[in-house]
């Protein structure tokens, strides 16, 4: 999924009695460089010195419907007037930047940082929310912190409307997979549409054969052995997966939570890990178990990370490699799978029915995150690591992570809160854009 381009506002204020000169080639490079960066930019490169220009520009950003965020340059010090409109008119994260300049012991010529903190503190008692940053154009922390709150508001607004489909109901148990619809609703606008399992397995077993065949005939250049396992039960998973995509089309779903088992086996006779796998990599995100939260999850990494995103257990701890084992029956996008192995067809290690995907996952830096109900309210949970390149742990997919603490400290803290057994992981480096998103809908936010 390639991410849209963000759409930032952009707007410089002067005045005209600091040095002039400076302040219209520092606003010149910062244009150039959020251009550079890949942002489009929506205001002037040169800086905005009066009332009337403010208010001009203003109200064409008003009209811009799209931008994910807006910048304010203290080009030079200004009052807190344009700032406090700019904060009123457009609802969107807003960007204090200040520029150093040289201590030469003569004229402050720019005076930009105290221009910025007269705007804080507006901002502040007025109630609204800022950021803020001090850097020279060029610095790439600018485009880093842009970046991740640009994110932040595209997947906000992502949320927004969003539709989960919830098929049957989570295990007895399972307390981890509950969620507040209401909750839901409040914080992120989204509704959770329930699907019944006998509509779906009705529909799997109406699957076109013609069409299964031809992605039976893709998924044979994708993964090994899929002649190896029963031809029968192999085809239900792939109707599955027919019939769960033409679900999410017809009903607008963005996502889906599944009931995955007992029901898969004994009552279709096939397993749905497999079905969830070629969905998840058509991003359309899949959990096991019915967790809806967990589903949001991955719909989150993948609206940051415009990668797939993966549900999955924590199993075990590598000691030896200061790593925590990721797991799970074989539901992993391929996308996933480490370059250096082949994926294979396989069945479920407990159920001995296919179709499932087999293979360890690929190497390199992950984001891993869950929106927690542990404690009542929602939180969303965050972590950084690394994939390490490893032989399975266990059937099915699996994969070490290595955080940034002692693994031994992360698993400690992920059962001190009681956090749910289900966390999602993208591949990439996204923590900013997820504390800048925790922010913007007011969610607490728990480093792991």
């Amino acid at each position: 999924m390639q991410q849209p381009t963000p759409r930032i506002g952009f707007v410089p204020v002067a005045r005209t009695t600091f040095d002039m000169a400076l302040a219209e080639e520092v606003t010149r490079l910062a244009h150039q460089q959020l251009a550079a960066a890949g942002f489009h930019v929506v205001g002037p490169a040169e800086p905005v010195t009066t009332a009337d220009a403010a208010q001009s520009l203003l109200h064409y950003l008003d009209n811009d419907n799209m931008l994910d965020a807006v910048v304010l340059l203290q080009a030079t010090f200004a009052d807190s007037g344009i700032a406090l409109e700019v904060g009123r008119a457009l609802a969107v994260p807003l960007l204090l930047w200040a520029v150093p300049e040289e201590h030469t012991g003569g004229r402050l010529r720019l005076n930009s940082l105290c221009g910025i903190n007269l705007a804080a503190h507006a901002l502040r008692r007025a109630g609204r929310r800022y950021y803020h940053i001090f850097a020279a154009p060029g610095d790439a922390a600018v485009t880093r912190r842009l970046d991740a709150l640009a994110r932040a508001a595209q997947a906000r607004r992502m949320l927004r409307g969003m539709r989960v489909g919830r098929l049957g109901e989570r295990p007895g148990g399972f307390e981890t997979c509950d969620y507040d619809q209401d909750v839901l609703r409040e914080h992120f606008g989204l509704e959770v549409v329930p699907i019944a399992l006998g509509e779906a397995f009705g529909a799997a077993r109406g699957a076109d054969s013609a069409e299964v065949a031809v992605v039976r005939a893709k998924l044979a250049q994708q993964v090994a052995e899929l002649d190896s396992v029963d031809r029968k039960a192999a085809d239900g998973t792939l109707g599955v997966y027919w019939a769960l995509k033409r679900f999410a089309a017809r009903d607008n779903l963005q996502g889906l939570a599944v009931r995955c088992w007992p029901e898969f086996f004994t009552e279709l006779g096939c397993a749905a890990c497999g079905a969830l796998s070629l969905l998840t990599d058509d991003q359309i995100p899949c959990s096991c178990e019915a967790d809806v939260n967990g589903t949001i999850t991955q719909i989150i990494l993948q609206g940051v990370s415009g990668e797939p995103s993966f549900g999955t257990d924590l199993v075990s701890l590598d000691s030896e490699r200061d790593a925590l084992v990721l797991w799970h029956c074989g539901l992993a996008p391929l996308s996933m799978a480490d370059p250096e192995v082949i994926p294979t067809a396989t069945v479920h290690s407990n159920r001995r029915l296919p179709l499932l995907m087999q293979f360890p996952l690929k190497p390199g830096t992950v984001t891993v995150a869950r929106l927690s109900a542990a404690t009542g309210n929602l939180r969303l949970v965050v972590g950084r690591g690394e994939m390490l390149r490893a032989p399975m742990s266990f059937s099915g997919t699996s994969g070490l992570v290595r955080f940034e603490r002692p693994a031994a400290a992360v698993l400690d803290t992920i059962l001190s809160e009681g956090l749910e057994h289900h966390v999602a992981l993208t591949y990439g480096d996204h923590i900013d854009a997820l504390l800048a998103l925790a922010d913007l809908l007011n969610l607490p936010a728990l480093r792991l």
